[in-house]
């Protein structure tokens, strides 16, 4: 599978068909999880992000997401990733004075295979941070079926078990950082087993814990969703771990949002997402879950609007303390924004 074809196409004039005006457009929102993209035919960078979050939404802060953006093309390559984390503060560096704090926390790339020796690299990147760094991603999806892998990402099989991959992983926690997991769900036990190992270690699993109901998982619906609760139920049990309620609107996903005529409405989207959002809500609590656009990969889906119009449908029974979590408490605290 190619790399583009791992993406669904961004189609302007079919998001503007059935974009939403804002509900509830006052409430303060920090976006736990959204990437600047420079790749061929697709730019998606901060002009673009700040067109979405100020189109009704009261967006306040970003935590911006590692996205294999102007890395350093001279130097030592280990260190290449430090030129994102250079990037996205020095562009961003105008909004921390005002609104909306565009990349107020930053997850970055460092290489964990790299086991003890990384280290060198978070030290790089906590300086080129200037005092935003707040955590790395190393993304290990893995599954038997190829077609499901992005090439970008492709990463072995075992490697959240792996011992080196686990001496960089203890790099984070002395140096105050937390772990985001992208990974995709039937790796849900290792990643317990990681967390678990690492009590002190803040981990965020990205995206509802990878939903993937395409390709070989196409004809299991019931399988997976059942296998993915379980394992969803389980990581509940470690307080160390956290979850980003979001991350729907990718192709793996397979809820098909895409084949429309048009794009789908808020009700629409909060009909397909509750199932699998709610039980992530349920398992580990308000207070460790965290709404995230994940633009523009989810924008191949939906409008902006319409994805916080879900999740504002989706938590409208609960209590004033649950959505100030959800919106915005958690990530403020896992990130430590405040």
């Amino acid at each position: 599978m190619s790399t583009t074809s791992n993406y669904l196409p961004v189609r302007a004039q079919w998001l503007a068909s059935g974009t939403e005006a804002a509900l509830e457009p006052d409430m303060p929102i920090i976006d736990a999880h959204h990437h600047f993209y420079e790749r061929t035919g697709w730019t998606y960078l901060l002009d673009e992000y700040l067109q979405d979050a100020r189109s009704g939404h009261n967006i306040t802060a970003s935590v911006y997401m590692q996205a294999l953006t102007r890395y350093r093309t001279s130097g030592a390559e280990q260190l290449r990733p430090v030129g994102e984390i250079e990037y996205v503060t020095g562009v961003t560096a105008p909004l921390q004075r005002g609104g909306p704090q565009v990349a107020k926390g930053i997850v970055g790339y460092a290489d964990l295979r790299r086991g003890a020796a990384v280290r060198e690299v978070l030290e790089a990147e906590l300086q080129a941070g200037d005092g935003r760094l707040r955590g790395v991603r190393h993304l290990v999806t893995w599954d038997a079926d190829t077609t499901l892998v992005n090439p970008l990402s492709a990463a072995a099989r075992g490697l959240l078990l792996d011992p080196t991959y686990r001496a960089g992983v203890a790099q984070l926690g002395t140096l105050g950082l937390s772990y985001d997991a992208w990974l995709f769900f039937p790796q849900l036990p290792e990643l317990f087993d990681l967390a678990r190992a690492f009590p002190d270690t803040p981990v965020i699993v990205n995206h509802c814990g990878g939903v993937v109901r395409i390709a070989s998982y196409a004809d299991q619906r019931k399988e997976v969703f059942d296998a993915w609760s379980r394992a969803m139920r389980e990581l509940a049990q470690l307080p160390n771990v956290y979850v980003k309620v979001g991350g729907l609107g990718m192709r793996i996903n397979g809820f098909d949002f895409e084949r429309g005529e048009r794009p789908p409405s808020s009700t629409q989207l909060a009909d397909a997402w509750k199932p699998w959002m709610h039980t992530c809500i349920e398992a580990f609590g308000a207070d460790r879950c965290m709404f995230e656009s994940n633009f523009p990969v989810d924008k191949g889906s939906y409008p902006f609007s319409n994805g916080w119009n879900a999740f504002k449908r989706l938590t409208a029974q609960a209590g004033d303390g649950e959505r100030e979590a959800l919106f915005r408490g958690t990530v403020a605290k896992v990130y430590r924004l405040a």
